[in-house]
C-alpha cells in the first residue's frame, strides 16, 4: 500500500522503518526541512532516534500536499497539541484533491478544555467524505526498541467496524505483532492515563523512594484509569490489556520514557519546563494530568494519584505534602471500588 507518515519524530520515523520491512511504498513528512534532508541523505534521524540506520526506501518529504497526495494510508504521528490542527490541514487538502483515506494515529493523550480523545479530535476535524476510518495503534512500544526489530506487542481499534483489521494486516510482521481490539475508548483512555503514572512514578524514582512504592502507584494507578475510563464508556478488561497494563508497565520502568525522565527531572528540581526543554520532545502526561484531573471533577471519579501529581506541577504543593497526602487518606477496602466498576459494567 501507499502509505504516508505525518511527523519525523522518533514514533514516527520507527513506523515507518515498520512499513517498509512490510513491503509498503511509504513517505513520512515533516517541517522540519534538516531532518527531512538527513532522512533522504544520511538515512538517519539523530535528533530522535540515534546510531538507527534508516532504510533508503523511507522517502522523506517537507511539503503534507504531496505527502497526502501519495497516500492510501495516513498515520499521524504527532503530539496531542498539533492534533488539530495539523487534522485541519489534511481534511482540506483531502477535500481538494477529491480523495478519501484511512486515518491512524499513535498520539497518547486528552485535549486540553475540551477534554476530548485523539479519534474525537479527528472526528471533529474531517468528515466520511475524505475519511473512511479512524484507528489509533497504542500498547507498550518504545520507538528505540521498535527501530531496532526488537519484539513489540501493541493494539489497534477504531471508529468503524473495519478499520483496526486493515491496519493490523498493515503493520503487523515478525517482530511488530498487532492485536486488533474493538474497545476504541479503553484502548484510547489507557495509552493517554498511563503517562500520569510514568510521570509519578519518575519522581518517585528521583526521591529514592524505592521499589515498594513504585509498585503500590503502578498498583493503585492502574485502578484509577480503569475507574475514569469504565465511567467513559471504556471496557474494564481493556485496561488489562496491552494498552492498559501492558504500556503502564513499559512506560513507567524504563529510561526510554520521556514522563519517567521528565518525573526524575522534578524531583531532582526543575520545572516542567527546564525538563521539556531539556528532553527537547513533548511530554504528553503533563497536560494530561490537568485533563484527566479535571475529567475526574466532571465524572466524580476518585483519582488520588491524579489529584496529587495535579497540585504538585500546577499548585506547588512539596513533597512532602504530596506524600502525606497519599499515605493518610481516608481508610478503604483495596478492591471495593473495582468491584463496583466490574459489578456496574457487567450487571
Amino acid at each position: 500500500m501507499k502509505i504516508s507518515v505525518i511527523g519525523t519524530g522518533s514514533f514516527g520515523t520507527s513506523l515507518a522503518m515498520v512499513l517498509v520491512d512490510n513491503g509498503h511504498d511509504v513517505h513520512i513528512y515533516g517541517r522540519n526541512k534538516a531532518v527531512v534532508d538527513e532522512i533522504n541523505t544520511q538515512h538517519t534521524n539523530n535528533s530522535y532516534l540515534k546510531d538507527v540506520f534508516i532504510p533508503e526506501s523511507v522517502k522523506a518529504v517537507s511539503s503534507m500536499e504531496d505527502s497526502i497526495q501519495h497516500a492510501e494510508v495516513v498515520v499521524l504521528a504527532v503530539p496531542v497539541k498539533a492534533m488539530r490542527k495539523v487534522t485541519q490541514e489534511l481534511h482540506q487538502h483531502l477535500k481538494v484533491m477529491g480523495k478519501k483515506v484511512l486515518l491512524v494515529h499513535v498520539a497518547k493523550g486528552l485535549e486540553l478544555d475540551s477534554h476530548l480523545r485523539v479519534s474525537e479530535i479527528i472526528s471533529e476535524e474531517t468528515n466520511e467524505e475524505t475519511v473512511k476510518d479512524i484507528c489509533v495503534l497504542s500498547g507498550p512500544s518504545h520507538a528505540e526498541e521498535v527501530a531496532r526489530k526488537a519484539p513489540t506487542t501493541v493494539s489497534a481499534a477504531s471508529v468503524g467496524p473495519d478499520g483496526a483489521k486493515i491496519i493490523q494486516d498493515v503493520f503487523m510482521n515478525q517482530y511488530f505483532r498487532v492485536y486488533h481490539n474493538d474497545d476504541m475508548t479503553g484502548v484510547e483512555i489507557g495509552g493517554a492515563l498511563k503517562n500520569i503514572i510514568a510521570l509519578a512514578i519518575g519522581v518517585l524514582h528521583g526521591l529514592n523512594f524505592g521499589d515498594n512504592a513504585k509498585a503500590a502507584i503502578i498498583t493503585r494507578g492502574l485502578q484509577e484509569i480503569a475507574r475514569l475510563g469504565t465511567r467513559m464508556g471504556a471496557d474494564p478488561l481493556t485496561f488489562l490489556g496491552l494498552t492498559g497494563m501492558g504500556d503502564l508497565i513499559v512506560t513507567a520502568t524504563s529510561m526510554h520514557s520521556r514522563n519517567y525522565r521528565c518525573g526524575i527531572m522534578l524531583a531532582e528540581g526543575r520545572s516542567v519546563e527546564e525538563a521539556q526543554k531539556e528532553m527537547g520532545m513533548v511530554v504528553e502526561g503533563v497536560n494530561t494530568t490537568r485533563a484527566a484531573y479535571e475529567l475526574a471533577t466532571q465524572y466524580k471519579v476518585e483519582m488520588p494519584i491524579t489529584e496529587v501529581l495535579y497540585k504538585y506541577l500546577f499548585e506547588d504543593i512539596s513533597q512532602e505534602e504530596a506524600f502525606y497526602a497519599l499515605m493518610m487518606r481516608e481508610k478503604t477496602g483495596e478492591t471495593d471500588d473495582l468491584k463496583e466498576v466490574l459489578q456496574q459494567q457487567y450487571k
